[in-house]
């Protein structure tokens, strides 16, 4: 079976080895253009990109996919490398770009040859129709659900609303941060999308739309987000630390350093009463212990500015607590300053 494969992060290479690696022919790659990243900020190539040049395959970068948008001609250059490809199906996993309906009527329509084609299947990191959207790991482990999967899906023109292919179903473990999860998952779904294309010719493999209940949206994370609200429950700052790490990393203001929070646990009992949120009220081998909402934080992995991630007990070596020292509630310290 030859393929048109489409995706971007590291996510969407773990698929796209595992394909390789189940002798399909890969006939054409598209991926997003180089990003600027780092201190450089000089541009980098993709994971996917990185893959397709070390395996020699065949890869488009267009900025777009619109042939009415901003960037017609990397669209129609785009349309002709698809329609040259002559693939019998596009797997789309994180490309970050929307398929136009071009795109799915060409990868729907038979081939020159007239053999009919599978159309474009998407590997979405999520129970859909649960966590629709950009953030579907971040999302669900800040919601606090019990489970997520992955859910191979026909692609249609709406945003992850096309009938489901082949659904696994994970748990998501109390300590498992969106960079563990991912993992897993794109384990799971390099897995499941040979699975898929190995049973789709023989037609065993049943097309069942999505219900209409409990549908949720996975908005991209917006950086404001990851100020930690200390008046929040301690149960809910710790889901939102899992799942700000790796990306964009959560954070607080401390003694006028913007720390990054990157691991830590709800502790049970309550802070004294009187404390402001954020007052930390231990600090030794086992973590920092902050005061949240009728609740405890324990901190055990931060980060200061340009350092390097420290277990807290490596950390407080090196940063000397003040008396009635306080995190700050959202982005601003506990001396009233901004970050």
């Amino acid at each position: 079976m030859r393929l048109i494969f489409a995706g971007t992060p590291e996510f969407a290479r773990v698929a796209l080895a595992q394909l390789q690696a189940a002798d399909f022919e890969i006939a054409l790659v598209l991926t997003q253009p180089d990003r600027p990243a780092g201190r450089g900020l000089k541009l980098q190539p993709s994971a996917v990109k990185q893959q397709a040049l070390t395996h020699g395959l065949p890869l488009a970068q267009p900025r777009s996919l619109r042939l009415d948008g901003r960037y017609p001609e990397d669209a129609q250059a785009a349309r002709a490398a698809i329609e040259a490809a002559q693939a019998d199906a596009m797997v789309v996993a994180a490309y970050g770009l929307l398929l136009p309906q071009w795109v799915l009527d060409t990868m729907a329509a038979p081939s020159s040859t007239g053999q009919p084609r599978w159309g474009c299947l998407n590997i979405h990191a999520s129970l859909l129709p649960r966590w629709r959207g950009a953030a579907p790991i971040h999302r669900a482990i800040e919601a606090g659900d019990a489970h997520t999967g992955i859910t191979i899906m026909q692609m249609d023109a709406g945003l992850d609303t096309g009938a489901s292919l082949l659904v696994r179903a994970l748990p998501i473990a109390p300590a498992d941060s969106t960079a563990s999860l991912h993992d897993k998952l794109a384990q799971l779904g390099s897995d499941l999308i040979v699975q898929a294309l190995q049973q789709l010719p023989s037609g065993t493999l049943l097309a069942v739309p999505q219900p209409l209940e409990g549908v949720t949206y996975a908005q991209k994370v917006d950086k404001q987000e990851a100020w930690i609200d200390w008046a929040l429950p301690a149960p809910q700052i710790v889901r939102r630390i899992l799942a700000f790490n790796p990306a964009p990393g959560a954070s607080s203001n401390l003694q006028g350093e913007a720390l990054k929070i990157w691991q830590a646990q709800a502790l049970p009992g309550v802070p004294p009463t009187g404390l402001p949120f954020g007052s930390i009220l231990a600090a030794g081998h086992a973590g920092i212990e902050v005061a949240a909402m009728n609740s405890i934080v324990n901190i055990t992995q931060l980060q200061r500015p340009g350092g390097k991630r420290l277990a807290a007990v490596e950390f407080l070596r090196g940063f000397a607590l003040a008396p009635g020292s306080a995190f700050g509630v959202g982005g601003v310290d506990a001396a009233g300053g901004a970050p």
